[in-house]
């Protein structure tokens, strides 16, 4: 799930951007129709386009130009500028990090550019079939057969590629049931996909395998890849983070699942345990966005 930013920058509240929208769906479509594409260069040839759907990486190279997730195709104007402007080398190769339309949008028009499309099988499987997610009340239509990845992964693969060594490993169950790590280890970067969401409150998909569990899980493998000098690539939120960020992302995931698993295990209904603020300690820090400290509330009490 995506974030949704007025034309002067600043955030919709929840409450603006569900009043504003037929869905949160077409909001974040609409606005990545018009969205500027930041560009963040980080080492190794890799870079960060910001600004459409999750952080979308570039490896840059003689073997064509891979990207890790696709963004929002109404976009696709300003990624291929800004993707342009890092190489002119084709872009030959699409890394899936789940299954989220946020990250999957993109994937028609990357693969008539010439990119090959790689992704865990159970993203294979959601894009293939019609798709409900329950907390956004939305159900998504199955994708485009040049939309799909033509090649899936299990539990990991190594691709070789731009002089670059990229590693996908398969998280279980976390985010969804489909989320992977890309790591590239000649540059120490991490691409954590949306098991990681820096400075705000995650999404977490039940409605395709999500969990407050897996959540932890993920980002407990996520702080024992990453050294003091691994760069960090959130699926959400500021794009360039650190083993400190995963560390505090962590820590708060752990706090608050154990916070409202006491309340739910005293018998305190939802609502009771929303009022009861059980996310109170982080949410000047993690709370100022689109998953609120009541959804997050939510979504935690569904998997304690």
């Amino acid at each position: 799930m995506a974030a949704t930013t007025l034309a002067a920058g600043g955030w919709l509240t929840p409450r603006q951007a569900f009043a504003e929208a037929r869905n949160i769906v077409d909001l974040i479509r609409d606005d990545a129709a018009k969205a500027p594409i930041k560009v963040h260069k980080l080492r190794g040839d890799v870079s960060i386009l910001e600004g459409s759907g999750g952080n979308i990486a570039v490896l840059t190279g003689a073997d064509g130009k891979v990207f890790i997730d696709a963004g929002i195709t109404a976009s696709r104007p300003r990624i291929l500028e800004a993707a342009n402007s890092l190489s002119r080398d084709p872009i030959k190769h699409l890394i899936n990090t789940h299954w989220h339309f946020d990250h999957t949008d993109g994937n028609q028009w990357l693969n008539a550019e010439g990119a090959a499309i790689i992704a865990h099988e159970n993203t294979h499987k959601h894009l293939l079939v019609a798709q409900r997610v329950d907390d956004w009340d939305f159900n998504f239509p199955s994708s485009p057969l040049p939309a799909v990845p033509t090649e899936t992964v299990s539990s990991e693969k190594t691709l070789k590629l731009n002089r670059s060594t990229l590693l996908l490993k398969f998280y279980g169950p976390a985010h969804t049931d489909s989320d992977l790590s890309v790591t590239i280890p000649e540059a120490d970067i991490l691409h954590c996909g949306d098991t990681y969401w820096n400075g705000i409150y995650p999404f977490i998909d039940y409605s395709t395998g999500g969990n407050i569990d897996g959540m932890i899980k993920a980002a407990e493998a996520n702080v024992a890849a990453a050294s003091d000098k691994t760069i960090v690539i959130p699926g959400h939120g500021k794009p360039v983070s650190n083993k400190a960020g995963l560390v505090a992302y962590r820590d708060m995931l752990v706090a608050i699942r154990d916070n409202v698993g006491k309340l739910k295990r005293e018998g305190r209904s939802l609502d009771e345990a929303i009022a009861a603020k059980p996310t109170a300690a982080f949410d000047a820090k993690w709370g100022q966005f689109v998953i609120t400290p009541a959804f997050f509330t939510r979504l935690v009490y569904q998997g304690v």
